[in-house]
């Protein structure tokens, strides 16, 4: 055994022993205010150990990212502890308050994530588009200083049954995927049982089907020495025909049930008896569990054969709980070991008693493993987070049309940003999963071109048929067109919402999608948010607005998706030069990285930064005249502002969001002429007013008397007789809190069931989102004559 091996085997056995004694002190030591069970994955820590200490110690340079399986998160604390990146007390409060995350996390873990995991199948997936962002960076001539990395995933074999695994794939072949790996541990048990039997061979067939290498690592260095001896083909042959739920019984029973069973099977036999009876019970059961997958010396040579760029899998044959008393157990995945088994299992560790938490327990000569530490390429750097400066933002002009609609508003800007020569035109990327025409991308798609790393012409142009669409390929193209599967767009504005910070150079991703389907993607969503990844996302056509298309197609729940998302601020403008101001503020916004202190004017933390959703329409509204003023822009980036101003004596206010607003402006005219000083709110992001007056609620909670949020501002002046209606094309709770915010009698009108088809005005009238019904409500909620 080489120097570098032993100290492989030393850092896989010292990363088993901290892992789990981690898992162990949360559950067992720690005092609970609560008694209940706090987890951790002891099995599925222990199976992924070798993999990971011959990845992270052998193989990875500083340019490879990795995605940690969510149920190996106590390994790689337990690396960054063995590292000196991360203090103890951290370890300590494992899946408590302050401390390191029960799964790899961007946002909350203080060692060095790369992407964050947790919801399984979206850490994997996010690999494949990251190796695509590095490519279509590495194109451009700002980015070909960026460095150039393996995009690498370390998955469970269970995570596999997760389908946007292969909606991924598929995306990936079409994109001529690259520099990726994904390394399964394949221990063939998940949270319920046994993996069925001959799943690799069906794995084998779809990465091969998408062009991916596959590498099989069934078997470690002992078995493959023992297969060499006498008899040793007929021991490999009982390996591999083994069921899985039989290997993994035997497994747990140990070495003496090992040999009994193998005697039975294999006995008299002449040299493979021999080969069995020259070891011991324990010697028995350690061949036995020397997978390929727990044999860091067979992974770490399996890393350093490939060399190539071509994506491969490797599929690692481990045993779930390896090297503890719990290994190969069916129950053993939310297991843990109990008081007993570990007292017993750290004296089989050799970790003295009070040398616990000790890095370096129980290595003979710590300054020599720290040296080898020193030397591993891939720590050199720590830590490994890049960043860029902020892109100046130019000022964006509305469309100046009498007549026009949000999305094709959209389409305008956009038209006019792709004729630009400025930087943040330059690091605008944008994708559409197959509605890049019927979203308003067609103007800078055409300007810009589609992303591809060798030039494609369009045989459309060379055959001279009229088209709209000029769909030219180039590596200097600034749009990925995607398939139908909104998760995989969700997943790509993930990785290129992270570019500054992998590696570098900023990207402005912009993704479209028909709103209703902002919820088909919507883990994925969530999964971008919570790495704090960087992008705007545009849901249109939305709502019932949408007439034609029917139900299935017609968005009800998304405003309320946009107040509820962390991590994305919503907007859902009416006109638009409102439009035009919120979309100026989102291209700032998404490159901000402050504090976190509020904005003591709204409330609001937006020096943080975030992402952006704008929910628009195709129903063109007619324009209200140039508008320039500060409480115009101000209001439409904060939430809201008066479209008119309520009077001294206003009985009633008119609060809507988005493409109703002609309803509502008219509505006001209508009883404007029977009820006094009417008032109509225009709300840009019912998000955004909610989450400033919670905050100023919470501030004034801890003694700030003075905190008063933008809404509270805007209804102050109102007198507490005055009723409020509220409208949108969507879920009326969006904006039916806004009569606690003072205490005004509310009605709240939206939609709360499947649309249909129909015309606009045919559905604005079922849903009671139409003029009338908002006069109904008026002259219901306020005294006087009723108003016809």
């Amino acid at each position: 055994m080489t120097d570098d091996s032993r100290h492989l085997r030393d850092i896989e056995q010292r990363l088993l022993w901290l892992s789990h004694w981690m898992i162990h002190n949360a559950n067992h030591l720690r005092p609970k205010a609560d008694g209940i069970k706090v987890g951790g994955h002891q099995a599925s820590s222990a199976s992924v150990v070798s993999i990971m200490t011959a990845l992270y110690f052998s193989a990875l340079r500083p340019e490879d990212r990795v995605a940690v399986k969510p149920h190996a998160a106590p390994v790689f604390h337990a690396m960054q502890y063995l590292m000196g990146n991360l203090p103890r007390e951290k370890m300590e409060a494992f899946r408590g308050y302050g401390g390191v995350q029960s799964y790899p996390s961007r946002t909350k873990d203080v060692d060095d994530v790369d992407f964050s995991t947790g919801s399984v199948g979206l850490g994997v997936a996010i690999t494949s588009f990251a190796a695509l962002v590095q490519d279509y960076i590495r194109a451009k001539p700002w980015g070909r200083d960026a460095p150039s990395g393996r995009m690498v995933a370390l998955m469970g074999d269970a995570e596999l049954d997760e389908g946007n695994i292969y909606e991924a794939l598929q995306e990936g072949w079409k994109n001529d995927l690259r520099n990726c790996w994904w390394v399964i541990d394949y221990n063939r048990q998940s949270l319920d049982g046994i993996v069925r039997e001959g799943l690799f061979a069906r794995i084998e067939k779809i990465f091969d089907a998408f062009g991916w290498d596959v590498i099989r690592v069934k078997h470690g260095r002992l078995q493959r020495a023992a297969f060499e001896e006498e008899g040793g083909a007929a021991l490999r042959d009982w390996i591999d025909g083994c069921p899985n739920a039989e290997y993994s019984a035997l497994t747990y029973m140990g070495g003496a049930v090992w040999r009994k069973r193998l005697n039975d099977d294999l006995g008299d036999q002449g040299p493979v008896s021999a080969l069995i009876e020259r070891r011991s019970d324990a010697e028995l059961a350690e061949l036995m569990e020397n997978l390929g997958g727990n044999c860091v010396g067979t992974m770490a040579e399996t890393f350093a054969s490939i060399d190539h760029d071509r994506p491969t899998c490797i599929l690692a044959y481990t045993i779930k709980g390896w090297g503890t008393p719990i290994a190969g157990h069916k129950d053993n995945h939310g297991g843990l070991m109990t008081k007993a088994q570990m007292a017993e299992w750290q004296a089989h560790m050799g970790v003295p008693e009070g040398a616990e938490w000790e890095p370096f327990a129980t290595i003979d000569d710590p300054d020599r493993l720290r040296a080898f530490l020193d030397r591993v390429p891939f720590f050199a750097r720590y830590p490994r987070r890049l960043s860029d400066d902020r892109l100046a933002v130019p000022e964006l002009a509305a469309p100046t049309d009498a007549e026009i609609s949000t999305q094709a508003a959209f389409g305008k800007i956009l038209g006019v940003l792709a004729r630009d020569k400025g930087p943040l035109a330059e690091r605008i990327i944008t994708t559409s999963p197959d509605v890049t025409g019927t979203t308003s991308l067609g103007p800078w798609v055409n300007r810009r071109k589609l992303f591809a790393r060798t030039a494609q012409a369009d045989a459309f142009i060379e055959h001279r048929i009229p088209s709209t669409a000029k769909w030219e390929f180039s590596p200097d193209g600034q749009h990925i067109e995607l398939g139908i599967a909104e998760m995989n767009l969700f997943l790509l504005l993930g990785a290129a919402g992270l570019a500054h910070s992998l590696w570098g150079k900023r990207l402005i991703p912009i993704g479209t999608v028909y709103d209703p389907f902002v919820h088909r993607g919507l883990d994925a969503l969530n999964y971008a948010c919570y790495q704090d990844a960087r992008f705007i996302i545009v849901g249109t056509p939305s709502g019932v607005t949408l007439a034609p298309e029917g139900g299935a197609h017609q968005s009800v729940g998304t405003p309320l998706t946009g107040m509820a998302q962390d991590g994305l601020a919503a907007f859902e403008p009416a006109f638009a030069d409102e439009l035009a101001v919120i979309l100026g503020w989102a291209f700032d916004y998404l490159q901000r990285d402050g504090d976190g202190d509020p904005d003591e004017r709204t409330w609001l933390r937006d020096e943080t930064g975030g992402s952006v959703y704008l929910r628009l329409t195709t129903q063109p509204l007619e324009q209200p005249g140039k508008r320039s003023d500060d409480r115009f822009r101000q209001g439409s980036i904060d939430g809201a502002y008066w479209l008119r101003e309520p009077g001294p004596n206003c009985s009633v206010v008119i609060a809507y969001q988005g493409a109703v607003a002609a309803e509502a402006i008219a509505a006001a005219g209508i009883a404007g002429e029977h009820r006094r000083d009417i008032g109509v709110l225009a709300v840009t992001s019912a998000d955004r007013l909610a989450a400033g007056w919670t905050a100023a609620q919470r501030a004034r909670a801890r003694g700030n008397a003075n905190a008063q949020s933008h809404v509270e501002r805007l209804l102050a002046p109102l007198p507490a007789s005055c009723s409020l209606v509220t409208v949108l094309d969507g879920h009326p709770a969006t904006l039916a809190w806004l009569g606690s915010v003072a205490g005004h009698r509310t009605i709240a009108h939206g939609v709360e069931h499947f649309g249909q088809t129909g015309t606009i005005p045919d559905l604005h009238r079922h849903f009671g989102i139409d003029r009338q019904s908002l006069v109904a409500s008026i002259s219901g909620l306020t005294p006087g004559r009723q108003i016809r």
